[in-house]
């Protein structure tokens, strides 16, 4: 069953997002707020469930060790269930894409036409959507999330990475 057919019980949801701070590099002001954009509309909206656990709903803390991203799910008091960890290698080249891209994308609204900025808008798009398709694979038979969680989890992913 794909994961957009998937029914969600309202218990398999995320109520919590933290990030390791010794994770995260120095943001510059667009990357700062896609992170709190991304956590805000993750909490806002989600679907998200332990494959295996019939607990939920959860918190979760997205950090970076050793070239793997790990996905440290504990209940709503902070006890731990469960950690998730996944190798960065896959995401490599969208990642860098991705923010290849964003930067491009920061200069072009300072000085190029509509017509510039929506061509690099729909590219930066394109690559998200290509990064959020593999983070749901590659969480498959682990974590369940629906398309718009994966998404915003991408986003989350790309700034935990960015090094400054």
């Amino acid at each position: 069953m794909a994961e957009t057919d998937r029914t969600w019980p309202e218990s398999a949801r995320l109520v919590a997002v933290t990030l390791d701070q010794s994770s995260i590099g120095r943001p510059n002001a667009e990357v700062e707020h896609e992170r709190e954009v991304a956590i805000f509309d993750l909490l806002e909206r989600n679907a998200f469930a332990l494959e295996g656990h019939d607990g939920g709903p959860y918190t979760l803390h997205l950090s970076l060790a050793d070239d793997r991203l790990v996905f440290t799910v504990a209940d709503v008091e902070s006890a731990p269930i469960q950690n998730v960890t996944l190798s960065l290698s896959p995401f490599r080249r969208l990642v860098k894409d991705y923010f290849l891209i964003c930067e491009s994308y920061y200069q072009a609204i300072k000085t190029q036409p509509a017509s510039k900025i929506e061509a690099i808008d729909l590219n930066r798009r394109n690559v998200h959507d290509e990064g959020s398709h593999l983070l749901l694979e590659r969480l498959k038979g682990k974590i369940g999330v629906d398309i718009a969680t994966a998404r915003r989890l991408f986003t989350l992913l790309c700034a935990l990475h960015w090094k400054g």
